[in-house]
């Protein structure tokens, strides 16, 4: 007859996160539970600490925090860290290998010139405008179909082929890609969020992000150019930002109500065709250090044109079938593998005593946008390789093919630098360090709808992913709204919309776009000149939505 287990090993195979773990007091707690993500900061921008190093030495604080402060479980916490390290080798790290490997089969292929010249036609020979462009509309585009750190790699790549300085394509990506970022991967960060507080519908939820993000659209191209060139871009390209803006705010104004999971898409669309339309009767004044020309012998002819734009084009058609077409969408994600995380699930308890369904892993295989983009690379690789343009650019396919290797080699620091970041991520939130910051933040009653966004800002500068701040906070947002008399939809909007202009300090991010600028190592200053549009735009976001709540902005809610 086995043995049933004593009282005191049935406590320890269970852990429930508490909000008042350290000294029975929440602020305390909650100032605790910052400690990793301070020090990481503090290590990286006052001290110079390399990002790996940076990330390990967070990483083993939270494990310790945890252990001693939040009393979890010495091995729960270590597996929780596995879970994180699973979750940022599958699908982020596999994102980022495949859409690097994209970018650098233009560059071997030498099909990058031809890119250049391609986006020189398209933006009056004006670097600055071609940046405005791509950082804006084709990121915001790629955001809208992929997420995951994609749009991020893959835009990055593009904006320093144009010739853009690595530190300023990095930064230009990172800010332009944050305002698509709460509808992001076909608006997954709306639907969890809706779900997860409240039980909220998911297109209203997208409706009232909508009314508030489209200001920040429209100032957007300003805050890029800003970024680019300063107060001289403004003064020679503002009816371009405006024009950009303005097309791209309607978007999200009018995009959830046509369909919330198309929102950024819709806008990018139409951002780029606005874009697109007014350069070809309007023409720029260009400073000679931010013109670009191509030779009449080099311009590329229609051929040329369209090998160069394959990789690009290719990606966003292949993910938009497989995330449009809803019976093959639902078809791929059949194959994904769902893995109760061992040592964790079923032994992680919600404050209710039920199993937190946080430790189940989501395997995606032919669902990730990785393998998608994997499929482009290897189309490009054999059509490169068969395709010579006249013995202007000839490769063989098995050059093309070991590109592949080499990207993974170039990426290693990088690859464990979004590792250790992920682990450190999961140990915060499952110990309960992230959700005592929210708690804290909840218990300032009226005044919460001031502080509501920033608990997704938190949430995404320490998970990297505004679906994981919704996942952290929608809940909390719900009960704060209810408890303060407020409408807990402009909440939630507010706690996605928070969570992608957290993604712009967040260090996963800044790994990515580093690594894409082929600058590794670079987080600290891409850092230090980020950190001011991510707290400007969240404190303007912050005002948005105390004047929402207030009813002050009743005339541009939905109904």
């Amino acid at each position: 007859m086995p043995l049933a287990p004593s009282p005191a090993l049935a406590l320890a195979a269970s852990f429930t996160p508490s909000t008042t773990a350290v000294g029975g007091n929440v602020f305390l707690t909650a100032i605790v539970g910052l400690l990793p993500l301070i020090a990481f900061f503090v290590l990286m921008g006052a001290f110079k600490v390399p990002t790996h190093w940076c990330s390990i030495i967070s990483l083993a604080l939270s494990v310790v925090l945890a252990v001693l402060c939040f009393r979890m479980p010495a091995g729960m916490s270590l597996l929780s860290a596995t879970q994180g390290l699973a979750m940022g080798f599958v699908p982020i790290i596999y994102i980022i290998i495949a859409a690097v490997w994209l970018y650098n089969l233009t560059e071997v292929s030498g099909r990058s010139q031809d890119l250049k010249a391609v986006f020189n036609a398209i933006g009056k020979g004006d670097m600055r405008a071609q940046a405005l462009i791509v950082a804006f509309s084709f990121c915001g585009l790629l955001e809208g179909l992929a997420g995951f750190g994609a749009p991020v790699a893959i835009t990055g790549a593009m904006l320093v082929t144009l010739g853009l300085p690595k530190m300023k394509a990095a930064l230009v990506t990172i800010v332009g890609n944050a305002i698509y970022v709460g509808f992001g991967a076909m608006a997954i960060p709306v639907t969890t969020a809706a779900k997860l507080g409240g039980g909220q519908d998911p297109a209203t939820v997208g409706a009232f992000m909508g009314h508030l993000t489209w200001i920040i659209c429209v100032l957007m191209p300003f805050i890029l150019l800003t970024v680019l060139d300063g107060a001289r871009a403004i003064r020679q390209l503002w009816p371009l930002a405006l024009v950009s803006g303005v097309a791209t705010g309607a978007g999200h104004f009018l995009g959830p109500s046509v369909s919330y999971e198309l929102t950024s898409v819709i806008a990018a669309l139409l951002g780029l065709a606005a874009s697109y339309v007014f350069l070809l009767v309007w023409t720029p004044t260009t400073p000679d250090e931010y013109r670009t020309e191509t030779d009449e012998s080099s311009k590329p002819d229609g051929e040329r044109v369209a090998l160069a734009l394959l990789p690009y084009v290719l990606v966003v058609i292949i993910i938009a079938i497989t995330k449009l077409w809803k019976g093959l969408n639902a078809a791929l994600a059949a194959t994904d593998l769902k893995i109760e995380w061992p040592g964790i699930y079923g032994q992680l308890l919600k404050g209710d005593g039920t199993p937190s369904t946080s430790p189940i892993y989501t395997l995606q295989t032919l669902s990730n946008p990785g393998t998608w983009i994997f499929v482009t690379a290897i189309i490009v690789t054999f059509v490169y390789a068969a395709r010579s343009s006249g013995g202007r650019f000839q490769v063989s396919s098995g050059r093309l093919v070991r590109v592949l290797p080499e990207t993974i080699y170039n990426l290693r620091m990088s690859i464990l630098t979004i590792a250790m970041v992920m682990a450190l991520a999961y140990v915060m939130n499952f110990s309960g360090q992230t959700t005592a910051v929210g708690a804290a933040l909840a218990t300032t009653g009226a005044a919460f709808a001031f502080l509501s966004p920033i608990l997704g800002w938190v949430g995404t500068a320490v998970a990297g992913s505004a679906t994981s701040a919704g996942a952290l906070f929608a809940n909390l947002q719900f009960t704060a709204a209810q408890g303060a008399g407020l409408d807990p939809r402009i909440l939630l909007a507010a706690n996605t919309i928070g969570g992608g202009i957290g993604k712009i300090v967040s260090p996963q991010n800044l790994a990515i776009v580093t690594t894409a600028v082929q600058a590794p190592g670079a987080d600290a200053e891409v850092l230090k000149k980020a950190a001011p549009f991510s707290i400007g735009l969240l404190l303007l976001l912050c005002l948005l939505v105390l004047a929402a709540s207030q009813g002050w902005l009743a005339f541009l809610m939905p109904a």
